[in-house]
């Protein structure tokens, strides 16, 4: 399995997580909005690899916009389901 293919599945499932109603937002603040920096950090990292491979970086373009509009509360929650569900099927359909 490819780093891109592992690292997408790992960001789809954050951001799956912090999309969950009540709880991911309840985590963000929490980590007084840290969450979304580090995920901003993995959206990075992942596009680079992804890059390197010659691979989908959407995913992590999606996820790095998701992490700036993560601040708004129902419109963050919407786009961490988005950017979720974006990632986990370039992880399921990636090729190599």
């Amino acid at each position: 399995m490819s780093s891109s293919r592992i690292m997408k599945w790992i960001t789809g499932g954050c951001e799956a997580f912090l999309g969950i109603p009540l709880i991911g937002g309840s985590f963000i603040l929490s980590t007084s909005w840290g969450a979304l920096l580090v995920m901003f950090i993995l959206h990075l990292v992942t596009l680079i690899i992804a890059r390197n491979e010659k691979g989908s970086i959407a995913g992590s373009v999606l996820g790095m916009v998701t992490s700036f509009i993560g601040v708004i509360p129902i419109l963050g929650m919407i786009m961490h389901i988005i950017t979720a569900i974006v990632l986990l099927i370039d992880a399921a359909l990636h090729k190599q």
